[in-house]
C-alpha cells in the first residue's frame, strides 16, 4: 500500500511530490517499529501505512491545528510532547517542523520521548511556497538540521535532498498556475484542461531533467532526515 494512497491533498498538479515522499518513506521503512508516534499527525493519513510495520500507532497534534485532526493525544509541540520519557521506538514528523516556532524545544522533547536505539524521522520543505499561514516559520538547510539535532543529543544523522532543481522549480510552477483557474465555470474548465496537460508533462519530465543536476542539496524541494538516539 502506498503511503499517500488515502492522502486527500494528492492532486493532478502535485502527484509527483507525493510519489517522491512515498519513495523516501518506503526507503526507510526498516526504522518503523514498536510504538510509532506521528507528531503533528493532522488527519493521520499515514496511519494504515505505518501499521504495516509498527506494533502500535499514536497520533499527536495540538488543539489549534488547521486540520481536522485525528490525534490520540493533544500536545503543543512547541512546549512539550505529552508522553513519558523513553516511550516510543519511532517518532515521525512529516512536514511539521517548519510550522513550529520553537523547533529546538521540539527536538529536545523528541530525544526525551524516544527509547535508546530509537529513530526520529523528519521531512521538511526547503525551496517551497509559504503555506498554512501564519504558522509557517522556518526553512532548514542540512547544516541547520545537523546543528539542532546534535544539540538535542541525536547521532547517526542521515539527511537526503528529495529532488533536484528541476523538480523543485516545475512543482513550484504547477502550484503557482492554480491561481489562473478563475472566472465563469466554462472558462475555468477550459483553463483547467490546458493546465492538466502542462501539470502532467512537467511531472513526467522533471525527474528526467533532475539527472542534469549534479548537486541536489543546493536547490531541493525538501529534505528527508533520520536521526538516532543512541
Amino acid at each position: 500500500m502506498k503511503p499517500s494512497k488515502f492522502h486527500k491533498n494528492r492532486k493532478w498538479h502535485n502527484w509527483l511530490i507525493y510519489n517522491i515522499n512515498d519513495n523516501f518513506l518506503e526507503k526507510y521503512s526498516k526504522f518503523y517499529k514498536g510504538i510509532l508516534v506521528d507528531l503533528g499527525c493532522g488527519e493521520a493519513p499515514y496511519k494504515e501505512y505505518f501499521l504495516q510495520y509498527a506494533e502500535k500507532y499514536l497520533g499527536v497534534d495540538w488543539d489549534n491545528s488547521l486540520h481536522h485532526t485525528k490525534a490520540d493525544i493533544a500536545s503543543n509541540l512547541n512546549e512539550k510532547i505529552d508522553l513519558p520519557d523513553e516511550y516510543a521506538d519511532t517518532l515521525v514528523a512529516l512536514s511539521v517542523i517548519e510550522h513550529l516556532c520553537e523547533p529546538q524545544i521540539f527536538l529536545n522533547e523528541c530525544y526525551r520521548v524516544l527509547k535508546p536505539g530509537g529513530h526520529l524521522i523528519l521531512q521538511a520543505p526547503f525551496q517551497w511556497w509559504l503555506h498554512e499561514s501564519p504558522y509557517d516559520y522556518f526553512r532548514y538547510t542540512p547544516y541547520g538540521f545537523i546543528y539542532m539535532l546534535k544539540k538535542a543529543g541525536f547521532s547517526d544523522i542521515i539527511i537526503e535532498p528529495q529532488t533536484g532543481f528541476f523538480t523543485m522549480w516545475l512543482m513550484k510552477l504547477n502550484y503557482f498556475s492554480l491561481k489562473f483557474i478563475r472566472g465563469p465555470k466554462p472558462l475555468r474548465l477550459i483553463i483547467y484542461s490546458v493546465l492538466w496537460i502542462i501539470w502532467n508533462f512537467n511531472q513526467i519530465v522533471a525527474p528526467l531533467l533532475d539527472k542534469l543536476d549534479r548537486n541536489w542539496v543546493l536547490e531541493t524541494a525538501g529534505y528527508f532526515v533520520v536521526a538516532t538516539k543512541l
